[in-house]
């Protein structure tokens, strides 16, 4: 991806291509930019990748064999830590000043060669006033749910055409969305808050807002998704962008050594039957209220399964006195799991997510159903489409309750809808991985994305 001028003769070798990877700590989104870049390194051997991030971001990163990849460590005061508000407002106090100072970072550490590109997660879109101003093409990977960011692009229609009420239209909750191309079988109930609900001035909804605002000007936005005929087949879906790419998993486009297991879960799911274990994690970000640990912990009780939760220590509170001991030998608790190697294994039979998009992606690659309980974001976007797209995951119906779960779990290990959820899951697990293979969508995207590096 060049923007050089004329000038030069056509036996001189081009400029070297050098790509700027900056990443921001928040949440998963450094891991899934590495994974691209790893992936694109390995595609433009000739290129230079420089990955920048704060020290202690790159040290749990794997290594590349890619030796045109190398890890940049930014001490200018980005930190990892607080909230996502706390966060947001540490990067965006600062962030021209830091993106530049990155940008200058990785000119020096490849030795003067000159960035000719500059890559982000969306959720870092100030970087393009930066890269317009030093008239860089940016391209931004977007790492959430594809549809939710034309919700959020199109938020001035959607508010024009339904209007704003804080505390949502309770009467309107379920009418489709079948005005805007793309978004057809979302609800209006689906939508993130700040778009047509909630509080549209929070710093969360405004930086979205900024994001949605800032995405036309990117050279390229990146969509890690599954193959979506509903995506691929109406080019007015992205006419708001240059150029859209869905360019499949990340965890696929790049797999990852497996991560470090340090409570022994894929030791435990040894032991259990094919088909036996529902995996429960919601996130790093995201929390279930505690009354819904507390029913969910009833009905994982009561349902008699075997399980295998990542819960962090300062919620296990919620818990039922005795549950632990009650569930000894059948369930595990821990603080972390390695998801890509859990969702993996073959004991697992359904995957209880808060549905962020990059846990359903590992989900659907590992061919696991899911159980939804959207907690917030583009989270009920991404559960209307697992149920009602693809019939891949099933959404609970308000909160958890120890019977709603009950019934789940029923439905899950005997019933048919299991067996259809199972099946339809395989079957988009199969397509996704046909699609990421040589003469396969994925696969073209991908490299178009290389060719625009290399320039041509």
């Amino acid at each position: 991806m060049s923007t050089a001028g004329g000038g030069e003769s056509s036996s001189q070798a081009p400029p070297e291509q050098h790509i700027a990877l900056l990443a921001f700590p928040f949440g998963t989104l450094v891991a899934q930019l590495h994974m691209l870049a790893r992936a694109l390194a390995s595609a433009v051997p000739e290129a230079i990748f420089s990955f920048v991030s704060n020290a202690e971001n790159l040290v749990p990163l794997p290594h590349s064999s890619a030796g045109n990849l190398r890890l940049v460590p930014f001490r200018g005061g980005i930190e990892n830590g607080g909230s996502s508000t706390t966060l947001f407002d540490r990067i965006m106090a600062v962030a021209p000043e830091k993106i530049r100072a990155m940008l200058d970072l990785a000119e020096v550490n490849a030795g003067g060669v000159p960035v000719s590109c500059v890559m982000t997660d969306a959720f870092a879109w100030i970087t393009e006033s930066v890269a317009e101003e030093k008239r860089l093409p940016w391209v931004a990977l977007h790492s959430g749910f594809s549809l939710a960011m034309l919700a959020h692009i199109h938020a001035g229609d959607l508010r024009s055409r339904l209007g704003f009420a804080p505390e949502g239209m309770p009467d309107r909750a379920h009418e489709t969305l079948d005005f805007i191309p793309g978004l057809d079988s979302m609800r209006i109930c689906d939508l993130p808050d700040g778009i047509i609900s909630g509080d549209r001035n929070s710093e969360f909804s405004l930086h979205l807002q900024g994001m949605a605002q800032s995405l036309p000007g990117a050279a390229v936005v990146l969509l890690p998704s599954v193959p979506a005929d509903f995506l691929e087949q109406d080019s007015a879906i992205f006419a708001d962008l240059n150029l859209a790419l869905l360019i499949g998993p990340l965890n696929l486009l790049s797999p990852q050594p497996p991560s470090p297991d340090p409570e022994g879960c894929i030791h435990w799911l040894r032991d259990r039957s094919p088909l036996s274990v529902v995996y429960i994690s919601f996130g790093i970000v995201s929390t279930l209220p505690p009354g819904e640990l507390t029913e969910l912990a009833r009905g994982l009780e009561d349902s008699h399964v075997s399980f295998l939760w990542s819960l962090k220590a300062e919620q296990r509170s919620c818990l039922p006195a005795g549950f632990v001991e009650r569930t000894q030998g059948r369930g595990k608790l821990v603080n972390w799991a390695p998801q890509v190697s859990v969702l993996g294994h073959p004991s697992v039979v359904v995957f209880v997510t808060h549905c962020g998009w990059n846990s359903a992606l590992e989900s659907i690659s590992a061919g696991v159903p899911m159980l939804c309980r959207p907690i917030f974001g583009d989270q009920r976007m991404v559960a209307r489409a697992l149920e009602e797209i693809w019939g891949v995951g099933a959404e609970f119906v308000g909160p958890i309750t120890r019977i709603s779960f009950m019934i789940a779990m029923e439905g899950i290990m005997t019933g048919i809808i299991g067996h259809k959820m199972r099946e339809w899951t395989q079957e988009l697990r199969q397509r996704t991985t046909e699609a990421m293979f040589p003469g396969g969508g994925l696969f073209r995207n991908f490299n178009v994305l290389v060719n625009l590096i290399r320039g041509r």
